[in-house]
Formats: C-alpha cells, sequence, structure tokens
C-alpha cells in the first residue's frame, strides 16, 4: 500500500509457520497460485542452512513476472543478532515489491515468536499490518516425542491463528483426533483447525487481524557481520559447501557455479538413495540446472519429488538431518554430487 506522499504503509502480512517438511513451501505455492491477478506479492522465506533453495524453487516457479517478489534470509533463524538480517532482507523486499500483501516463511527450526516480535516493532508499526498467522502441523508426528517436546514445535502451535493439519490424506482417525486435542491444550484461544493435503489453503484464512501472542525472547545468536555462502563469490572449483548446526538438527549444503550441467539421470538416482541412506536425513530441497531443463527437487517423509522451474541462476542443494554426529558422511555425499555434473565446473562465465 502507497500513500499520498508515496511511502508504503498497512501491509498486510502473514507469518506461516511449522516444523521441517510440513509443507510450508507448497502451502505458499499454492497462495500464489490463486493470489488476485492485480496484486504484488511479496515473500521473505528464511531457511535454517547457509545455501537457501526455497527462495530459488519459489522464484522458479512464480517469479517477477507474475508480480511475486521472493528474498531469502539463510543461515538459520532470521531473528537472531537483533533482527538485522530479517530487517535489512525485508526493507529491501518491500522497496522492491512494494507489495499488496507479505507472507513470510520463518524455517522449520525458528523461533516464529521472535519473528512477530520483530514485526510488531515500533519501526514496522505503521508499514505492516499483521493479520492472521498459519501454522501448519503434519497430525502424525504428535506420536514422536522428538518433536512433542521440542520447544520450536510447540510455539509454532501456540502462536497460531489457524493451525493447519497438512498431509492429511495420509492420516488415520486417531491422528486427527490428537492434533485437536493437542491444540486444545497449546494452541492459544481461540485457534481455527483445518484439515488439508498438499498445502491447498484458502485465501480467505490469511485475512483478519492476528491475535495477540506473548513473546518470549531466546538467547542463540549469530555474527552478524559473517558472510553466509550464499553470498560468497564462486571460487574456481566451481562449488561452495557449507554446514550448520542448532536445535539438535544439523544441515550442509552446495552451491554450483551457473556453468555446471548435470545429468537428470545421476541426480535423480543419487536423491532417491537417500531414501536408503543411514543418515536420518529429515529434508532436501534442491534446483539444478540438468541436460534436460532446470528441476526442482524436494524430498521429505522418505519420498522424492519433482517439478520444472521456469528459471534457475545456478544449481543449489541443502540437507537437513537430525543428528550432528553424522557431519563424517558429507564428503560421501559430496563425490556423488560431483560424479552427476557433465561437466568440470570452473569459475562462471
Amino acid at each position: 500500500m502507497i500513500d499520498q506522499k508515496g511511502r508504503i504503509r498497512s501491509v498486510p502480512t502473514n507469518v506461516i509457520t511449522g516444523f521441517l517438511g510440513v509443507g510450508k513451501t507448497s502451502a505458499i505455492l499454492h497462495l500464489m497460485q490463486n493470489k488476485p491477478a492485480n496484486e504484488s506479492w511479496a515473500v521473505l522465506v528464511n531457511e535454517f542452512g547457509e545455501i537457501g533453495v526455497d527462495g530459488s524453487l519459489l522464484q522458479g516457479q512464480q517469479g517477477e513476472q507474475r508480480n511475486v517478489f521472493v528474498s531469502e534470509v539463510p543461515g538459520g533463524c532470521m531473528c537472531c543478532a537483533a533482527g538485522v538480517p530479517m530487517q535489512i532482507a525485508l526493507n529491501q523486499l518491500l522497496v522492491k515489491a512494494k507489495p499488496d500483501r507479505l507472507l513470510i516463511e520463518p524455517t522449520g527450526l525458528g523461533h516464529p515468536k521472535e519473528v512477530l516480535q520483530v514485526l510488531s516493532s515500533t519501526h514496522y508499526r505503521e508499514v505492516l499490518s499483521l493479520q492472521k498467522t498459519l501454522t501448519l502441523v503434519d497430525a502424525r508426528k504428535l506420536s514422536d516425542t522428538r518433536y512433542t517436546s521440542h520447544e520450536t514445535f510447540n510455539q509454532q502451535i501456540a502462536i497460531a491463528d489457524v493451525v493447519v493439519g497438512n498431509k492429511a490424506d495420509l492420516y488415520e482417525q486417531e491422528d486427527k483426533t490428537r492434533l485437536i486435542s493437542y491444540v486444545e491444550q497449546f494452541g492459544k484461544s481461540p485457534a481455527q483447525l483445518i484439515f488439508t493435503e498438499q498445502g491447498k489453503i484458502d485465501f480467505s484464512l490469511l485475512q483478519g487481524d492476528a491475535k495477540n501472542a506473548s513473546v518470549q525472547t531466546h538467547h542463540h545468536h549469530h555474527d552478524a557481520n559473517t558472510t553466509l555462502a550464499a553470498d560468497l563469490p564462486m571460487p574456481k572449483s566451481g562449488f561452495i559447501k557449507a554446514e550448520n548446526k542448532g536445535e539438535g538438527f544439523a544441515s550442509v549444503g552446495w552451491r554450483f557455479a551457473a556453468n555446471n550441467i548435470f545429468s537428470y539421470q545421476g541426480l535423480t538416482k543419487f536423491l532417491n538413495g537417500l531414501k536408503n541412506t543411514t543418515t536420518n536425513i529429515e529434508r532436501v530441497k534442491a534446483v539444478f540446472i540438468t541436460d534436460q531443463g532446470a528441476y526442482g527437487f524436494n524430498f521429505s517423509d522418505n519420498a522424492l519429488s519433482e517439478f520444472t522451474l521456469n528459471t534457475c541462476e545456478e544449481s543449489r542443494i541443502e540437507l537437513i538431518y537430525g543428528s550432528i554426529s553424522n557431519s563424517d558422511i558429507t564428503e560421501d555425499l559430496e563425490a556423488q554430487l560431483l560424479a552427476c555434473r557433465l561437466n568440470t565446473g570452473g569459475e562462471e562465465s
């Protein structure tokens, strides 16, 4: 929204959160595909890993030609370091997009209360109009104490105006019953609960003022002066590797120079092979330039999905696994990835 003096004012803003692999990006893609044609939307994405893949996935399927502008804050919880990384990215995105709506997707391992605190600060009070916060949940995970004992998982439910039981087509009846009870116990009152599949949520769920949720601080910080792997210049080797850990999880990711062309057949064999690994991989997202075109890949719940991309500036992949003691496997994964390249890489031309 632009006022008479050309200032951005009262942009309807939604936080869409949820734990690893629950389908947040799919939900945002569904919303963008059904956005009003005359509106410009902005999406700010945060990722646990330092490489940053979600922004490329969203941009590659929607793009600015459809009035969708995407920005990314990789490297962990975007509210750390006093919110500086988030504020820089958000300010730049707002100026560029001048959006009619802003969607914010925190990392599944982030702290959504802290994100809401930044968005509610004096700096953004006139710029943003906070509307409903949506939390996606896979109700099947409620039988796993790795989730129900995780502070972030419970915080995501506690701050939700709308809890979305996603992947409902895979539930047993007791899964739905368990989620209803869990939201009654740990959600805020009143919180709306719906069930859906494949991230299909109606635009109307975004509308309406957010209800206040108490904000608690946390005490982990990243060095705001550290250059993340997503922003480093490409070396002569033609690729960059980066690792991150925290909240009981670890990540490893790679960026490849744009002139690296990958074998589509080799990549799909590599990615499908992850199903049989002993690394406890929770999540894989990737975008690749292949000999058959640009593709996005999504590995979750031991299943691999793929889709074509309209654009892809460079190949990227990020893996999140559930034990930080397994970092020794990354050398083998890197060797397998390099074997999928159809050229020798090198500096970008």
